[in-house]
């Protein structure tokens, strides 16, 4: 099989939302994993679903698909990067942070989405962890009863450094809420080394809802161009093939917007290099 991948807009965070989405179309990718921000499809503009109409038909004229991601850093608060969260102490901050993630599976449904990603946030000093799991398993139960009514998979990203940091802590959120797909970045598996990225896309094939690919330094949550790091990136192409993954894979280089007309070309060109034959 043919894998599909995807370029995250994270890493063209300098170029209108249309000009990226023809970059990365132009270089031959399948998809774009779109990070809503508010300068690409702002979730919470006046007229939004308007604005993700005419986004699909771009999605649709270019032939791409889509992942709807929800990391942006200042999108919620401009002062405080990725607050509030779905563990912010404060009830009306949670509820925010729901209304994002709600918005973003609206959005997701008109895109026809394979996913939307996102992930747990990092505890505040002073915010005990039982207090931080509780507000979080009631966030995702809201989270999940709105993506299963719509229609769209709810993928949950451990991130290095957060609440919920590695594949096996995903694993206990799985048993608690059955309905929540893993989005796996497989160079967190290299920062946090927890599981090898290559046996975690076997171990949870039948659970993935999105993957991303880049290289990492071990121990370091950096997101690198491909070779600049340690990831064994044609072992995670070649698991990926071989559970036969459908979905977009997404290339996310978020540090390289400055340079994304060259990073965006280069990173398929790799892939395109080391997948399976």
């Amino acid at each position: 099989m043919t894998l599909r991948y995807a370029y995250n807009t994270n890493g063209a965070a300098n170029h209108r939302l249309d000009d990226a989405l023809r970059l990365i179309a132009d270089s031959g990718y399948q998809g774009a994993a779109i990070t809503l921000d508010h300068h690409h499809c702002d979730p919470f503009a006046d007229d939004w679903r308007g604005g993700a109409k005419r986004i699909a038909r771009l999605l649709d004229e270019l032939g791409l698909g889509a992942i709807v991601e929800t990391g942006a850093r200042f999108l919620l608060n401009p002062r405080a990067k990725h607050e509030p969260t779905l563990i912010s102490p404060e009830p009306e901050g949670r509820d925010r942070r729901v209304a994002l993630l709600t918005r973003a599976i609206d959005i997701a449904a008109i895109w026809k989405a394979d996913a939307v990603s996102f992930w747990a946030g990092v505890p505040r000093p002073g915010v005990g962890r039982d207090d931080a799991h509780n507000w979080l398993h009631a966030g995702l139960e809201r989270v999940l009863n709105y993506a299963e009514e719509a229609g769209v998979d709810a993928a949950f990203e451990p991130e290095p450094g957060m609440l919920i940091e590695t594949c096996g802590e995903w694993d206990a959120l799985h048993e608690r809420h059955p309905r929540l797909k893993l989005a796996l970045d497989t160079g967190h598996c290299i920062v946090s080394q927890d599981i090898d990225p290559a046996d975690a896309v076997r171990r949870y094939a039948d659970h993935l809802g999105t993957v991303a690919v880049e290289d990492m330094a071990r121990g370091v949550h950096v997101h690198l161009p491909f070779g600049e790091g340690d990831m064994d990136i044609p072992a995670v192409l070649k698991a990926l093939n071989d559970i036969g993954f459908e979905r977009l894979v997404s290339v996310e280089l978020s540090r390289e917007s400055p340079r994304a007309h060259e990073a965006i070309p280069e990173s398929i060109a790799y892939l395109r290099q080391k997948a399976p034959t």
